[in-house]
């Protein structure tokens, strides 16, 4: 909290010159949302005299179109992923940012400064196992796939996002090479196939929180899951572990919904949350990275090296090409909702 109240003295009395109101801010839940709490809501209610409300949602963009389309906002600040996010501003779901209020485009990472959006943290999905279960870990998706050595079941997030990616690397495709062959015909095919190859052995997961909790119940041996969601299993004692290996790792932005009434103090709270001192008390938090760079050199040795953005961790991980599921996303869900069902 000291670190907090280093803020520059301008920015306080801004936000207590307009000291009324409740903010409604949409998370992901889970660790994520806590730490948010902690980092973001708690330190800005108590500067801005505001009250924020938390909403937990799992990315469902159809809620936010549907507030803009019948002109009945009621989230103020919304968490998106990267692809959301850039399909929302091309259909007018969001507010374009003001960023002479933010803060200088150069004091944050290129990837999170986004015309609707300002990023938060970079954030991995990776390989996670159990420990106990297995001693001899795994160290790539071909590992994974690979059921003969590691006999047991495996959980993957319902959906074409990140899974055909995965698939490929298993198959053999460097982490460089993944979207120029699943941007072609046979690339995709490809990709369908290998994911076949595991259909008898999956259990899918839909929430953050399940992952791990299907490790230590002893469902899965291994599960693709949130980085920050192991993180938090490990900080309860946990003896998960993470093969860093072909991570996709990418970042969550905040963004306004287009005809929020509430977009000025919605516009001050993510100023706040964006800036340094923030960033590195959510990062101590979790384990995920900042994006404002000044917020690096706030951290101490040990929080650095538990971060996707960490160059060890880093080295053979794969960013999520958010354009290319912008553009092909519908398609390849569509057809990975049919593939399941069948």
């Amino acid at each position: 909290m000291k670190r907090l109240a280093a803020l520059l003295p301008i920015i306080v009395i801004a936000l207590h010159a307009h000291a009324e109101g409740t903010l409604t801010v949409v998370n992901f839940g889970g660790a994520n949302g806590t730490a948010q709490k902690k980092a973001y809501y708690e330190p800005f209610e108590k500067l801005a005299g505001v009250k924020i409300l938390p909403v937990e949602y799992n990315g469902e963009q159809a809620k936010v179109k549907a507030m803009v389309e019948t002109g009945k906002v009621t989230w103020d600040v919304i968490e998106a992923e990267s692809a959301d996010l850039d399909r929302g501003c091309d259909e007018g779901l969001y507010e374009k940012l003001d960023w002479n209020r933010i803060g200088p485009k150069s004091d944050f990472l290129p990837a999170a400064v986004h015309d609707c959006g300002i990023g938060i943290f970079v954030w991995s999905t990776v390989l996670a196992y159990d420990a106990n279960r297995l001693k001899d870990p795994p160290k790539s998706w071909a590992d994974f796939w690979d059921v003969k050595r590691f006999p047991g079941k495996r959980a993957l997030r319902k959906n074409a996002r990140f899974n055909l990616e995965f698939a490929l690397m298993a198959d053999g495709v460097k982490p460089a090479e993944v979207y120029k062959v699943l941007a072609t015909k046979d690339g995709v095919e490809r990709a369908f196939r290998k994911l076949a190859e595991l259909r008898p052995h999956l259990q899918w997961w839909e929430a953050g929180a399940q992952p791990p909790q299907f490790l230590v119940a002893g469902d899965v041996v291994m599960a693709s899951a949130y980085n920050g969601r192991i993180d938090a299993a490990q900080r309860e004692g946990r003896n998960l572990a993470i093969a860093w290996a072909g991570g996709i790792y990418d970042i969550d932005y905040w963004a306004i919904p287009k005809g929020t009434p509430n977009r000025d103090l919605a516009t001050r709270y993510i100023a706040f949350a964006v800036g340094p001192d923030a960033q590195a008390e959510f990062a101590r938090l979790i384990s995920y990275g900042p994006t404002a760079t000044k917020a690096l050199t706030k951290l101490d040795a040990k929080t650095l090296a538990q971060l996707p953005s960490a160059p060890a961790n880093a080295k053979d991980a794969l960013k999520f090409d958010y354009r290319f599921w912008s553009d092909h996303g519908e398609a390849m869900e569509k057809r990975f909702n049919a593939w399941v069902t069948q």
